[in-house]
């Protein structure tokens, strides 16, 4: 039985959940995403890892949080959680944005990690080869608002578009987040350029990867598993940027056998 997921508010308004025992796995969502989209995570590890989700601010339940318009401040902000809740080293996964994210921070705090994984990502936040450009998804933003721009961008993630079982799920998080959030988000991530960094994330890690994925096609997901000095490469077949939802527990057997290999 999945242990009680507990919603916590912080001071400055951002959130997390967090349920289970054992080792920690900090969970790291990415644009317009939010700790709801965990939900098969926290039903399924929770019984043996300590698992914690946050909500970035400006999204989720931390969409009244203000908002971030760098990686490197989305960094420090995941620094300040885990000081907070006194996490001195733990398993990271970060999923889009996130997964740049998780590499901004394993740059900078390299000794706290044990495992990393580097899900549905790139090293290059401009994402060459993106269903859009990022100066496209801007313009649409601003013209179509969130909502309806989740539900354009989100149809992307999923094979079946929004037939999809998880797209509702995604649509309505995503449209949590306010339009200047989403806006920056957009903006940090056009900005970021995490290659450089890559060799020096020495800690064991799993690049895990959608076949279908519209949003970080194979270039950017081969950057990453050639550039990092200790990686694993896992595809998940007939997926795409959302394979956490659309083949979840394919996707959970993958993440447990990394992060407890036999």
């Amino acid at each position: 039985m999945a242990a009680r997921t507990d919603e916590v508010t912080r001071a400055d308004g951002s959130t997390y959940r967090r349920a289970g025992a054992g080792p920690a796995l900090v969970l790291v969502h990415g644009y317009l995403g939010g700790a709801a989209q965990w939900q098969h995570e926290f039903a399924r590890l929770s019984d043996r890892f300590d698992v914690i989700a946050l909500d970035l601010p400006g999204y989720g339940d931390a969409a009244r949080a203000g908002c971030i318009d760098r990686i490197d401040g989305f960094a420090a902000h995941m620094a300040g959680l885990v000081d907070e809740l006194g996490l001195t080293r733990f398993h990271l996964l970060g999923h889009s944005m996130g997964g740049m994210i998780v590499q901004e921070f394993a740059a900078r705090h390299a000794a706290r990690i044990d495992r990393l994984i580097l899900y549905g990502t790139g090293p290059l936040g401009l994402m060459p080869d993106r269903f859009e450009p990022l100066d496209v998804s801007r313009k649409r933003l601003a013209e179509d608002g969130v909502a309806r721009t989740i539900r354009r961008i989100g149809s992307t993630w999923f094979r079946d578009g929004s037939a999809a079982p998880g797209f509702e799920l995604v649509a309505s998080l995503g449209a949590q987040a306010s339009e200047s959030a989403a806006q920056a988000g957009l903006e940090a991530m056009s900005r970021w350029d995490g290659r450089a960094a890559l060799a020096g994330l020495s800690m064991p890690a799993l690049v895990l990867w959608g076949d279908g994925d519209q949003s970080y096609r194979w270039p950017q997901v081969e950057a990453l598993w050639r550039g990092l000095p200790d990686s694993q490469l896992a595809v998940i077949p007939g997926t795409a940027h959302a394979a956490h939802l659309e083949k979840s527990a394919l996707f959970q057997t993958i993440v447990t056998d990394f992060l407890q290999p036999a």
